[in-house]
């Protein structure tokens, strides 16, 4: 395999987009540090994971509004293509998020790919194709959650552990930096994040048995500045959650691979970490068995953890921490609110990590009791071997890796929801290099399954819920200034929600199941809204009762 890429061309104008090939326009160069702090301010634009810094996924665009939304139809749709390299053509799915500048977006997918298109008729600008192995060991699913644009490149990184730096205007490649050892079972999926003059980026592979990591490096050589272990060594802080004799520190887990949030005037970057390996067989790793599944707060100049909190000590049921922390203020605090698979919603001081509360989100939840001080209490998991035993919500989670957005308007989150149970049965495995490292065997409830996209105030409590046919939701939430909440569903219906009632406003069948993240922007003062749709991965892991729905790969874009 090699790499692919349009070759530039003239400058960029819409009137000639037919006459291929190529180059995107010079759009990149301007964003910077000072720009993505004001990201929100520029809302034509979507120029950062989050939409901003804060993990809020709301955008003051409201061209289209309660009252129009349900006149929203196809400008265009970008076909990506139907197939996955790695382990098998039912393992790859689109999950990234679009980013949009000045008139051009940047997508990426599965297999290394990503495209630069014109934002305003989906015209491809140019293309790359990073060479994977075929053989490359991913847990769960070949994917890539999205880009970060800075300074005239694109970055993004690989299944096979690479971060690469782009350029923005051609699509060549300007430099390739190694994030983790591919051979014992690391990958990356995440997508970077800019801050200052540097990039954040995670390790994914906690099923393998590997150590998890952040690592940050310079947006100009690529050079590392530092990485910060997630699990630590004996003698570092946190080593006594560990077995103080053995090896399974290094073998624990709490990777990074889902974007932090970043707070400018603390300094600190909020991560969150995923699960412990191995995931469901405690005995070999006694002990609360930190960093995983927590919140770290890292100071972004040199690395250093400021302060933690875990969610799901020593996590028996695959319950990863690494969904999204979304900073928002509320009577004069700086808090930061989490919800956790385990159904926990979780608000945080976060200066210092203290909780403020915890509420549950989802209707069933048997595994344990977070009581309002914090305290875990377990009830039910995978203690003997051989014996099934069955939990609510299954490692799946109340809600997956898929993001809330925060309406600060109304003081809501829109929650994806999944209400799905799952039987683990306990499996003793030895660890070995580059093998599956999960010690039981997992059966997703196929019936009795249900979701929402519900609506909770910061202080927990439930506003609306607007209920899905039989089936979780597994796709992130999008919330704009006009009063409307955007949700893909795993059945394809796209939905516009209105924001204070939960009212279906409009829908559109995209033809294959939602498992991304949505975005908005404007190009000549007109409002779309993009979401990448495309069955697979994981997501048939959520919902089983779907498998061998058909696959698809398109990125649609919506407007008035």
């Amino acid at each position: 395999m090699t790499l692919e890429y349009l070759d530039a061309g003239k400058a960029f104008d819409h009137s000639k987009l037919s006459n291929l090939p190529h180059q995107a326009p010079d759009v990149t160069r301007g964003v910077d540090y000072e720009r993505i702090l004001q990201a929100r301010a520029e809302s034509h634009n979507w120029i950062t994971y989050y939409g901003d810094y804060d993990g809020k996924r709301h955008s003051l665009l409201e061209e289209i509004n309660a009252g129009n939304a349900k006149d929203l139809k196809v400008a265009w749709i970008f076909q990506a293509g139907a197939s996955g390299m790695i382990a098998s053509t039912s393992t790859y799915a689109f999950e990234a998020c679009p980013l949009v500048v000045d008139g051009v977006m940047f997508v990426t997918g599965w297999d290394g790919w990503l495209w630069a298109l014109d934002a305003k008729s989906g015209e491809q600008l140019w293309r790359y194709k990073h060479a994977i192995p075929i053989d490359v060991t991913l847990c769960c699913a070949n994917v890539n959650r999205g880009c970060a644009v800075a300074k005239g490149k694109v970055y993004m990184v690989t299944q096979n552990a690479q971060l690469l730096a782009l350029d923005a205007t051609t699509g060549k490649k300007i430099w390739q930096k190694p994030i983790g050892d591919v051979r014992a079972g690391e990958s990356a999926t995440i997508a970077p994040l800019v801050v200052k003059d540097t990039l954040i980026t995670g390790s994914s592979g906690g099923e393998y048995g590997v150590r998890g990591h952040i690592d940050c490096w310079d947006l100009e050589t690529g050079e590392r500045r530092w990485r910060t272990y997630t699990v630590p060594k004996p003698g570092e802080p946190g080593s006594e959650t560990w077995p103080a004799d053995g090896e399974a520190w290094q073998r624990g887990g709490a990777n990074h691979w889902v974007t932090g949030s970043f707070d400018p005037e603390l300094n600190l970057y909020y991560a969150g970490t995923g699960n412990p390996a191995p995931d469901f067989d405690g005995e070999v790793r006694e002990g609360d068995n930190l960093y995983t599944d927590s919140v770290v707060a890292l100071d972004v100049d040199t690395g250093e953890i400021q302060w933690h909190y875990q969610f799901t000590p020593h996590d028996l049921w695959d319950y990863d921490s690494t969904m999204e922390m979304t900073l928002f203020e509320r009577d004069g605090k700086k808090l930061l609110a989490h919800f956790d698979k385990n159904g926990y919603m979780f608000v945080l001081d976060r200066t210092n990590g203290e909780l403020q509360h915890v509420t549950p989100f989802v209707d069933r939840i048997d595994w344990g009791v977070i009581t309002r001080d914090g305290k875990v209490t377990a009830r039910k998991y995978p203690d003997k071997e051989g014996e099934p035993c069955h939990f609510f919500p299954g490692p799946a989670g109340a809600k997956e890796w898929t993001h809330v957005s925060y309406n600060p308007d109304h003081d809501l989150f829109y929650v994806p929801v999944a209400d799905v149970g799952a039987t683990a049965t306990r499996r003793r495995r030895e660890f070995k290099e580059g093998m599956p490292y999960w010690g039981a065997a997992v059966e997703v409830d196929i019936d009795d399954m249900a979701g929402s996209v519900s609506a909770f105030d910061s202080h927990g409590e439930e506003k609306w819920r607007h209920r899905l046919d039989g089936m979780p939701m597994a796709a992130s939430t999008l919330s704009t200034a006009g009063n409307v909440v955007f949700a893909g569903t795993p059945a394809g219906d796209f939905l516009a929600l209105h924001a204070e009632t939960g009212e279906k406003l409009w829908s559109f069948q995209c033809g294959s199941g939602h498992h991304s993240s949505p975005s908005t922007y404007t190009v000549d003062g007109k409002q779309y809204v993009a979401v990448p749709v495309g069955w697979g991965g994981w997501l048939e892991g959520i919902v089983p009762g779907l498998s061998g729905q058909g696959h698809g790969a398109a990125l649609i874009v919506f407007s008035l």
